[in-house]
């Protein structure tokens, strides 16, 4: 596994096949797709940013990179995707095998371009940030969110344009230009308002007319600077007026009826937010952080309708496809994202549900809205109160600065070329297609597929993309060919807008051995990547249940894995005993069991926002964090031996003993029987008891070190052994010992569970791969 991590700190890829299938039936019988899961500005301290022009390819555009053949004595340069001969431009006249340019160097697979660095040139427009506010929350709720946006708003960089809306049954955009008093427009929740009705009731056109032909966008564009200054005003001159704003925001005024919700106009505040930016400051870094906390009632795409005798949407309603308002809602989402994508701007969602008491955690929309957050890149964020460190602290990140900022990044575009003999079927991940055709597009698509060029409004240094790949060569080639060009090549540019400014290319460039034949199943296993093909199947199958309406993933992915253990297993037809996977495999079927029984496959107990939620945050993070989604990592702590990765299983348990469980979402600091006992009789404050105040502490402090690192940052759980809050450990624990099984530990626990264990699994899974 670590020349895989070794590849991914050099590229920030990670590949299930590293040795790929040389023909599309080879590629069809390898089970796992020929893929890769790719962080396109993922942070390389060594890395060189190099402050020209790229040197592109004049058939293919594809760049110059370190796998390309030069003739030093004739200038020239032949491109490893299309063979096009290419003559250096005279400013690279010295180049020589002593004195090569950054980009051919072996060790540089991954170069950045500065296309503004010599002329210290940034964007025109700052970056902006649209608060979009729910106001339909209850009082305590409105205090926490209050002070979260106001200790937000100064954490804003001094440069970045501000703006605020507020909405519940009406919508108010805030004039924070207007000082004198406080100013707002308002406008009615239930009607839908166009682009050009805001700006003629917003009075954009007061002092400057409106120009006859074209569209209304930015200064540039028909609009003064001073009409966009009264509603997006710089961080460092508004924060005494936004202040204020946010010291009066009261709950909405409107009364509400003891049997129904509360009117609440999301759709009508997220489509003007769009309108405002898209009139403003099109094409700049601008994001809509939306704050929501419930459902929708009103306007042009509600939830649920106001009466508390129609329950919100569940599972089970959505696959009987009996929910009234589902369809209308994700048509105005898609619209909404379209809208978005193409201004270049970005829909960040800060949800806090206060229904958990009611039935299901979190109803908000997330469901319906996760269109429109995904393809534009944007955040998310599910907790359950505004008052929840989940929320303040994730909150707190996106506006830090220092080791652990999340680098955000914005207007990216994101491009892919590969070798004649592979087509792109599509990204699953957070980004939109720009619907570029061409001979690299496969007939099949996956995801966002159809094209070999992404939009990707917002980005951040974790942001990580899953692409597909169609191997088209459909017979095996000669043993003389395959010898002589067995090496399959892709290049991603990622042009993107860092969080200074500056515009920037990435480039990175990887080469991959093809095999053919069935000689080749060993060379097939050594490149096999576990964690890595773990992924791009939770990725697919997270996809396919929410396109496919009959789709069955735990049959999906039991025919995957026996498939893929039949094909590359070894063992003897119909004895079961015989079967023996390769070490490079072996993790494989246990990260499948996992995958199984975790949330994103089991819906049952989660809200449709929940498994929303969870299925965008598998989608757009690196293969080392999806991992712990699947399958938890599980430290033990005791007297006996220090911290030690212990089996994410039910023996794990023991009166002695501590555990860590590191789920992504939640982690789990839980206390065996016998320590829950002595901590509650005050040991560890006793002097002659300090290596047990040790033994406690430990926990707690590796538990901060991955909140530090992580966003949305997880729930931290701290529980004891048989008591309630025990059941975040015991559900991601294998069962292998339960109510009805006789192999109990004294000190130990089980399960009350009637799921099979893994050895169960285990022994299910040989015997049907040895039929």
């Amino acid at each position: 596994m670590t020349e895989f991590l070794d590849l991914e700190s050099q590229d920030g890829v990670r590949m299930p096949w590293n040795v790929i299938p040389g023909t599309k039936q080879d590629a069809l019988n390898a089970v796992v797709p020929v893929s890769a899961v790719y962080t396109p500005i993922k942070h390389f301290p060594s890395m060189p940013v190099l402050n020209y022009a790229p040197l592109r390819c004049r058939t293919c555009r594809s760049i110059l990179n370190p796998f390309c053949i030069v003739d030093f004595a004739a200038k020239i340069w032949i491109c490893p995707f299309c063979f096009q001969r290419n003559h250096f431009p005279p400013h690279y006249a010295s180049i020589s095998d002593e004195s090569l340019p950054a980009e051919l160097f072996p060790q540089y697979t991954t170069v950045e371009y500065s296309s503004d660095s010599s002329s210290g040139a940034t964007s025109a427009v700052p970056p902006v940030f649209l608060f979009v506010v729910d106001t339909c929350i209850i009082e305590e709720e409105i205090g926490f969110l209050r002070s979260a946006l106001a200790q937000a708003v100064e954490l804003l960089p001094e440069n970045s344009l501000v703006g605020l809306i507020t909405f519940g049954t009406f919508v108010h955009v805030h004039e924070l230009g207007f000082t004198a008093v406080p100013k707002t427009y308002v406008f009615k929740g239930s009607k839908d308002v166009t682009k050009d009705q805001l700006l003629e009731q917003m009075s954009f056109f007061v002092k400057k007319p409106r120009p006859a032909v074209g569209v209304v966008a930015g200064a540039r564009d028909g609009l003064s600077t001073d009409s966009i200054s009264r509603f997006l005003v710089p961080a460092s001159e508004c924060e005494f007026t936004i202040n204020s704003v946010l010291e009066e925001l009261q709950k909405d005024p409107w009364a509400v009826p003891a049997d129904q919700r509360a009117t609440r106009s999301t759709s009508t505040a997220l489509s003007i937010a769009a309108s405002l930016l898209g009139a403003c400051v099109p094409g700049s870094a601008a994001r809509i952080m939306a704050f929501i906390g419930g459902p929708a009632t009103e306007g042009p795409a509600p939830i649920v309708s106001k009466q508390l005798s129609e329950p919100i949407r569940s599972h089970k309603d959505l696959d009987k496809d009996s929910v009234p308002h589902y369809h209308k809602c994700v048509k105005f989402y898609d619209g909404l994202s379209k809208q978005l994508v193409h201004q270049g701007h970005v829909l960040d969602l800060f949800a806090c549900a206060l229904d958990q008491v009611i039935a299901y955690f979190s109803k908000v929309g997330i469901a319906e809205l996760k269109t429109a957050v995904e393809r534009t890149g944007g955040l998310v964020v599910l907790a359950e109160s505004f008052g929840h460190s989940v929320f303040k602290d994730s909150l707190k990140r996106v506006f830090q600065s220092g080791d652990y900022d999340l680098g955000l990044s914005s207007n990216g575009i994101f491009e892919i070329n590969c070798s004649k003999d592979l087509k792109v079927q599509g990204i699953i991940g957070p980004c939109a297609s720009l619907e570029k055709k061409g001979p690299l597009c496969s007939d099949v698509v996956i995801g966002q597929g159809g094209t070999s060029a992404w939009k990707m409004c917002g980005l951040d240094k974790s942001t990580s993309l899953c692409l597909f790949f169609d191997v088209v060569r459909k017979e095996s080639p000669d043993a003389a060919m395959q010898s002589a060009s067995n090496q399959f090549y892709f290049q991603f540019l990622t042009y993107y807008q860092n969080s200074s400014g500056q515009m920037r290319l990435r480039v990175t460039t990887l080469s991959r051995r093809w095999v053919a034949g069935p000689e080749s199943i060993q060379d097939l296993i050594a490149g096999f990547d576990q964690e890595a093909a773990a992924i791009v199947m939770a990725r697919q199958v997270s996809f396919k249940m929410e396109t496919e309406a009959e789709f069955d993933p735990i049959r999906w992915l039991d025919k995957a894995l026996i498939n893929l253990c039949s094909r590359f297993g070894e063992f003897q037809k119909d004895t079961p005993s015989s079967f023996s996977l390769s070490p490079r495999l072996s993790i494989f079927p246990q990260f499948m069991f996992h995958f199984r029984r975790s949330q994103f496959v089991q819906v049952f107990n989660n809200s449709p926002d929940e498994t929303a939620y969870f299925r965008m945050i598998l989608n757009r993070e690196n293969v080392a964090n999806s991992v712990v989604m699947v399958q938890p990592s599980l430290i033990s702590y005791s007297f006996h031996s220090g911290p030690e990765p212990a089996l994410l299983d039910v023996a794990a348990i023991a009166a002695d003993k501590m555990l860590l469980l590191d789920s992504f979402f939640t982690v789990v600091i839980f206390h065996g029987s016998t320590i829950a006992q002595w901590r509650k009789a005050g040991y560890h404050n006793e002097p002659e008891h300090q290596a047990f105040a040790h033994l406690l502490q430990a926990p707690h402090d590796d538990a901060d070190l991955i909140m530090k690192e992580r966003f949305p940052v997880p729930r931290l759980v701290i529980c004891d052994q048989h008591g309630s809050q025990a059941r975040f450990l015991l559900a991601k624990l294998n069962p292998s010992a339960t109510y009805n099984t006789e192999n109990y530990q004294p000190g130990g626990d089980i399960i009350f569970t009637d799921d099979v264990s893994f050895e169960v699994f285990l022994d299910h899974l040989q015997r049907l791969v040895v039929q």
